[in-house]
């Protein structure tokens, strides 16, 4: 599979479950480690999907990275341009830009050094420590988004 097309699905139990937590208790104001409910609006329904996500800060500017690569979300940010972020009560408007490939090592670096232990699975092997060319190599396997 060509990296621009890297999607990876988890639907084990384990997966679910930490999914569910993570919504859970985001849902409830209780972020873990920069957690939020991410709402997008479908490409093709117009209806709000959810997802928990890890809002990064980095070099004050706000990211969302899909570890999993292109997923629903993904595909469904780029057709909207936007969404909410939602942390209990409180709900954030914004708009999306994607980043270029070629911007995204740094990006990827801090995101790795905050949350390897949650999504080194996704990463193949690849940690906050690895070389520039290499963080440049799987660019186009990790969609990168600056909120404004």
């Amino acid at each position: 599979m060509a990296a621009e097309l890297r999607v990876i699905k988890g639907n084990n139990f384990l997966d679910r479950a930490t999914r569910r937590l993570v919504s859970g208790l985001t849902g409830m104001g209780i972020s873990l480690l920069g957690s939020r409910i991410l709402y997008v609006r479908g490409r093709k329904t117009g209806e709000w999907r959810t997802t928990p996500v890890n809002l990064l800060v980095h070099e004050g500017e706000r990211y969302l990275v899909a570890p999993r690569g292109h997923t629903q979300w993904v595909r469904n940010m780029r057709v909207s341009g936007g969404g909410e972020l939602h942390l209990g009560r409180r709900t954030e408007v914004f708009t999306a830009t994607e980043v270029a490939d070629g911007d995204k090592p740094e990006i990827l670096r801090a995101y790795l050094r905050r949350w390897k232990f949650e999504v080194a699975m996704f990463f193949d092997g690849v940690g906050p420590d690895a070389s520039d060319e290499k963080l440049l190599e799987i660019a186009p396997g990790y969609p990168v988004f600056q909120l404004n």
